[in-house]
């Protein structure tokens, strides 16, 4: 599933990253806590892989 907004693709990277243990799960806030405390890594993986040609900054229902 691709991301919807630039921002759904950055949150779902941070989670991505703090899943791999490559930066603090403390440091998550807001979509990208919840993204991590409900999502698999490759759930993420696929959010976080989107390109981000076209997509707009925020889709309606981003934070």
């Amino acid at each position: 599933m691709p991301a919807r907004s630039k921002a759904q693709q950055r949150a779902a990277g941070a989670a991505l990253s703090a899943r791999r243990g490559e930066t603090k799960v403390g440091d998550l806030k807001g979509p990208a806590r919840r993204m991590y405390d409900s999502m698999s890594e490759s759930e993420l993986e696929d959010l976080a892989s989107t390109a981000l040609d076209g997509l707009p900054d925020h889709a309606e229902g981003d934070g």
